[in-house]
């Protein structure tokens, strides 16, 4: 515990056998509750996880069987349909079993899916089991031990002392990063991070990549943590989740770790498409959940305009560069539409984003 407050890490992992004992054995003491989610590993790391297991012995502190009652009166019909849902969404996760025989006492958890999900929908399970079980703090270390437990405390302390939804490690401000960080990797963050900027909202923040993260009980109420993306987009996905929500963010500087015997399972020209494509489809669910369905602003009449007359620009576009391929000569009135066009979609985009990036200074902290 910090400060009274429990804390778990849920630890996502796939073919960690190597790596998973030096990050159970290097965990802090006042982490509660190691939440490891094995993703159907091929190799014998469910076999290590659970020697640790049998070696550990009971937590000191006892968490509550989920689901706790809730005292029937009227006043608390919305509390009970949202623990009714609680239990019910449980279907909507990738198909898991929990290894512990008391996993109430146990401080470290052993979830296994039953098939094979992927980063992010391991990273959902545990935290599926940390808000069932009101965990004030979670946070997220990768199984393969590039993240310095170290460094945990300082992750955790602005959920806990300062009512911070979501923390994020970032690397790239730190003096090694570009000394230690893979050239592909800083090219693909650097792409990765600008379009999440625009799609989630959190314009400040800078690397979006990073897994090193903690998020508050409150927030994980919030989302929906059950349709977080399944793969390496998930850090992208979840900060646009959040900001829907309007979940407050803090970035602090962490270290860039590498050769301590990871073997990197991502292929960043292969996931760039892919979460480009995710972050497209949640810049505009965001702009219409938060801006138009939710509270009404400005900036999403602003977004759709310029969106409307830059598609208004493609017919006269398409004239101009015929004209060109065809050695003929351009009227002036695909040259003026085209230009003016234009110049009021760049108007109207510079002008919605300026709103949102104001909109959205309130949810730093």
């Amino acid at each position: 515990m910090i400060d009274d407050k429990k804390v778990a890490v849920v630890v996502p992992a796939y073919n960690e056998e190597t790596q998973i004992g030096m990050v159970i054995e290097s965990m802090p003491n006042y982490v509660d509750r190691i939440v490891i989610v094995n993703d159907k590993s091929k190799d014998k790391t469910e076999e290590v996880i659970l020697n640790y297991i049998n070696k550990d012995g009971e937590s000191p502190l006892c968490l509550s069987p989920f689901p706790t009652k809730i005292e029937d009166n009227i006043y608390n019909y919305a509390e009970q349909v949202v623990r009714e849902r609680e239990i019910k969404e449980i279907e909507k996760y990738v198909p898991s079993k929990i290894l512990n025989t008391d996993p109430n006492n146990s401080r470290i958890i052993l979830i296994s899916h039953t098939e094979n999900g992927g980063v992010g929908a391991a990273i959902a399970r545990g935290y599926k089991w940390c808000k069932d079980h009101e965990i004030d703090c979670t946070a997220v270390m990768a199984g393969d031990g590039q993240m310095d437990p170290a460094e945990l405390k300082g992750i955790c302390l602005p959920v806990i002392k300062n009512d911070v939804d979501y923390v994020k490690g970032n690397r790239l401000i730190h003096p090694s990063a570009k000394y230690v960080i893979p050239k592909t990797r800083l090219f693909g963050n650097s792409v990765l991070s600008m379009l999440t900027k625009m799609a989630s909202g959190y314009w400040r923040i800078s690397d979006t990549q990073t897994g090193y993260t903690a998020i508050s009980l409150s927030a994980l109420r919030k989302i929906k943590i059950h349709d977080i993306y399944k793969s390496y987009g998930m850090p992208n996905d979840t900060l646009v989740k959040l900001n829907i929500n309007h979940c407050t963010i803090k970035e602090l500087e962490i270290k860039p770790i590498y050769k301590v015997g990871e073997q990197s399972k991502m292929k960043i020209f292969k996931v760039i498409p892919l979460i480009s494509i995710l972050l497209i489809k949640g810049f505009f669910k965001r702009l219409w959940i938060k801006y138009f369905i939710r509270d009404f602003h400005p900036l999403f009449l602003f977004y759709n305009i310029s969106f409307i007359l830059g598609l208004a620009t493609l017919p006269y576009l398409y004239k101009i560069i015929k004209a060109i391929i065809t050695a003929t000569v351009v009227n002036n009135e695909p040259l003026f539409a085209f230009m003016f066009l234009s110049i009021s979609s760049l108007q109207a985009f510079i002008f919605a984003m300026w709103m949102d990036i104001q909109d959205n200074e309130r949810l730093y902290k």
